[in-house]
């Protein structure tokens, strides 16, 4: 049991995950940064607030607090934007490299001076 264990925790899935939520920790700590020190400055200068999440509406009785909301918002919208420039990043960075790839392929498959003569061998023995 303790084998299939380490043979459970060692396989390339969870290993995958695994190494995959520290990456999200500590890219959720750098959005966080760029969120609290960056664009909430901006956002509270433009709106007068000191806070964002205190934001709300009263509604005779009820109080409608759509400041976390909010908040929430511009965090999706952010992590949202940052993730989209890092896979297209990486995707024109494998493009590149694919390209380079195919270039070298191409220049692999020149014809050569044998080639040449069984073209001409066939066409020859065609007639």
């Amino acid at each position: 049991m303790l084998k299939e264990f380490k043979d459970f925790l060692m396989r390339g899935n969870v290993m995958d995950l695994a190494v995959g939520v520290i990456i999200g920790a500590a890219f959720k700590a750098i959005v966080d940064s760029l969120v609290a020190d960056l664009i909430m400055p901006i956002i509270n200068a433009l709106t007068g607030s000191t806070d964002v999440t205190d934001l709300s509406l009263k509604i005779g009785v009820a109080t409608l607090k759509y400041g976390n909301f909010l908040q929430a918002v511009i965090n999706f919208v952010i992590i949202g934007f940052v993730l989209f420039v890092m896979v297209k990043a990486v995707n024109t960075a494998q493009e590149r490299l694919a390209g380079k790839k195919d270039v070298e392929e191409v220049a692999e498959a020149k014809p050569t001076a044998e080639d040449y003569l069984r073209d001409i061998r066939d066409l020859l023995s065609k007639k």
